[in-house]
């Protein structure tokens, strides 16, 4: 008697879910009442450790082990005694016909058997392999199916991905394969068809192989070249160039765009522009003919030269012509009123002559201001450079500003803290400042904001470059208003001397051109920033001073001069314009001096080199014989150290003057200058 195993067998998942399933409610019965052979099957599947179904009686009703329950996922709880058509709706239609064909007795096995399936919720391409046996009960007939399967789809996407990358690695071989052919094609056609004269040469220069472009631009053949080197077609003012190159190509340094002259098989010469790389002991060398662009940048070069002189002409016609009716205006107010002081001292006429004289001292005092202008802007005039504190500069001037701009204007400063000292003429300063605030006046007529600001700035290598200036640490003095602003067109030309937008007689036009000069002849720059209808801002830039010395506080303007009388000091008195020396030498004599005279540095010298007690030297800057006045007080004060210095010059480039740096003792005094304006510096001086 046939004894069967225990059932159901084993303490596995699926048994606890098969023995919890209320059997009788179904069309296999109680368990008590199973066919043996399903009882035989299901301890067999729920035994082994591969993932096995059994597919029972008509209704393919579903059984499953612990391995394949992973393969149910959130079917697995009414998997076990389901209809397998319900259960694995989704898959049921692809596998049915191999079901089938096993429960009409023909197994069925696969590999890798794709299925689309939606185990969680989403739609898997999954793939299987797997067997479907029939299965037999004690009468020979076809009762159920029985199924061993693995999922496949890790090895069949694993697979598919390792094909594809050989056919990708393939296909990269193949197409490196024609590249090279190509390329080797295309390299022969280039070096035939390039325009470029391309050449192989040995180390030392020999031509080996040319390709014919060089019969195209210079006439030369390939059998010809072979027998010349490199230095050999070279223009002869191009020899030592190329040697060098060719040296440094010796040391294995490419040379790149190097432009020579070569000799065309006429005699003529070509510009080529070369690059040539050593390798293995060849040059590989390539020059491109420039002749043309040589020829168009020389026309360019040309052009543009003329068009700087049309500019130049233009600006100094607009210079000399505004220079002409300025001084013109000038002229006439000073000689008509000496006129008419000549013809009623003729008559003996002499009540009211301080009307004319006072005409005439008016007239040549406004054209010292134009001349002292027109020199800002060229930026040649005199200037007197301290150690000068900015912030103190403008406090100082800040209640003479508020009167001159008027009440409608509302005026605030902001002065930075800790403001870095600067190497500047205070004076002249203090003329740009006030200059800018009166530009800012007369663009709010119907009043505005005034500010007045100081600060320190770096100025990078791309900010510095639009000014026009080195890198570095500057003092930036700024002054914005919200007026009427300037167009484009009118800021381009700002800094251009006599232009004004200003009507006729309210503005000469040198403002800005001289506070630009003034700040470049300072070694620094001015940025100017407007918008029509909201503002101007401009700003002065002038180099920050770090060295240690005393920082002018008060510009030369406001200093008192000490309460000095003559004692009968001896002043020697150079100048070459006689009528200057004795205008000097008579307002010298007459405050008790005693003078001395030369017209020459040579006649000046003589003079000092004697035993005279000389208490103070008065020459002018520019001087014939070619010893100007900065070389005799030179050679003065190596015969008498200490001597008291006064330089008077209308016109001084600052390299005569030292740039600026002027020794202890040294001072300029700029003419025209008045007789109280000599008599005080002189006595200023002796005093000191």
């Amino acid at each position: 008697m046939t004894r069967y195993p225990r059932f159901p067998a084993g303490d596995s998942e699926a048994g606890r879910a098969l023995a919890g399933v209320d059997w009788s409610k179904t069309t296999l019965g109680p368990m008590e009442q199973w066919p043996a052979a399903l009882k035989i099957h299901l301890n067999l599947i729920l035994n082994s450790p591969e993932s096995m179904y059994l597919l029972w009686g008509a209704d393919l009703l579903f059984f499953h082990n612990d391995a394949y329950a992973p393969i149910l996922g959130p079917r697995l709880d009414q998997a076990m005694g389901a209809r397998v058509e319900e259960l694995w709706s989704d898959v049921w239609s692809q596998v049915q016909p191999f079901a089938e064909n096993a429960l009409r007795g023909i197994p069925y096995e696969c590999e890798d058997l794709p299925l689309t399936m939606a185990r969680y919720g989403e739609i898997e391409h999954t793939w299987w392999s797997f067997t479907f046996s029939p299965m037999i009960d004690e009468n020979n007939q076809v009762v159920g199916l029985f199924c061993v399967t693995n999922e496949t789809t890790c090895r069949v996407l694993d697979q598919r991905a390792l094909r594809a990358s050989e056919q990708k690695r393939l296909d990269l071989i193949a197409d490196l394969e024609r590249k090279v052919i190509e390329l080797a094609h295309e390299r022969g056609l280039t070096w035939q068809v390039s325009p470029d004269l391309l050449s192989v040469m040995t180390s030392d220069g020999h031509f080996e192989t040319t390709n014919p472009a060089w019969r195209l631009t210079l006439g030369w053949s390939d059998d010809e070249l072979s027998g010349l080197t490199f230095t050999d077609l070279l223009h002869p003012d191009d020899v030592a160039r190329s040697q060098a190159a060719l040296n440094a190509l010796s040391s294995n340094h490419p040379m790149l765009n190097l432009e020579t002259r070569y000799r065309h098989k006429e005699g003529s010469y070509r510009w080529l522009s070369w690059v040539a790389v050593p390798e293995s002991g060849k040059l590989y060398c390539s020059a491109r003919d420039i002749t043309t662009e040589k020829q168009q940048a020389e026309a360019l070069r040309t052009a543009e030269e003329a068009l700087r002189q049309s500019h130049k002409m233009e600006a100094v016609g607009q210079l000399t012509g505004g220079l002409a009716h300025d001084f013109n205006n000038l002229l006439m107010g000073v000689s008509g009123n000496i006129e008419l002081l000549k013809n009623r001292v003729a008559k003996g006429r002499t009540e009211g002559l301080e009307r004319y004289i006072d005409a005439a001292l008016e007239g040549s005092r406004r054209a010292a201001a134009l001349t002292h202008r027109l020199l800002a802007f060229s930026r040649r005039q005199t200037l007197d450079p301290k150690l000068t504190d900015i912030n103190h500069l403008v406090n100082g001037m800040a209640e003479l500003i508020r009167r001159t701009v008027g009440p409608s204007i509302a005026m605030d400063v902001i002065a930075t803290r800790d403001l870095w000292s600067t190497l500047v003429d205070p004076h002249q300063l203090e003329n740009a400042l006030l200059n800018l605030c009166l530009n800012a006046r007369d663009a709010m007529p119907d009043g505005g904001q005034l500010l007045i600001e100081t600060s320190n700035t770096h100025l990078d290598e791309t900010e510095a470059q639009g000014l026009q200036l080195p890198a570095g640490h500057y003092v930036a003095l700024c002054v914005s208003d919200n007026g009427s602003g300037m167009s484009d067109e009118v800021l381009k030309r700002a800094f251009d001397p006599f232009f004004t937008t200003k009507p006729i007689g309210m503005g000469t036009g040198l403002g800005l051109s001289m506070i630009y000069g003034f700040a470049r002849q300072s070694g620094g720059g001015v940025l100017i920033h407007s918008t029509p209808g909201r503002g101007t801002r401009v700003c002065i830039y002038v180099p920050a001073y770090n060295e240690s010395a005393a920082i002018a506080n008060d510009s030369p303007a406001h200093r008192a001069v000490p309460d000095h009388t003559a004692g009968g000091e001896t002043v020697l008195v150079v100048d070459d314009e006689p009528a200057v020396r004795a205008l000097v030498a008579e307002v010298l004599t007459d405050q008790g001096y005693c003078v001395l005279e030369a017209d020459n540095g040579a006649a000046a010298l003589e003079i000092l080199q004697t035993r005279q007690t000389i208490d103070l030297l008065v020459s002018d800057v520019g001087l014939p014989g070619g010893m100007n006045g900065r070389q005799l007080a030179d050679a003065a004060r190596l015969k008498r150290p200490g001597l008291k210095v006064l330089f008077v010059t209308g016109y001084a480039e600052n390299a005569a003057l030292g740039n600026g740096q002027l020794e202890p003792g040294m001072h300029v005094l700029t003419k025209p200058f008045s007789i109280p304006a000599l008599s005080e510096r002189v006595k200023g001086l002796l005093e000191e």
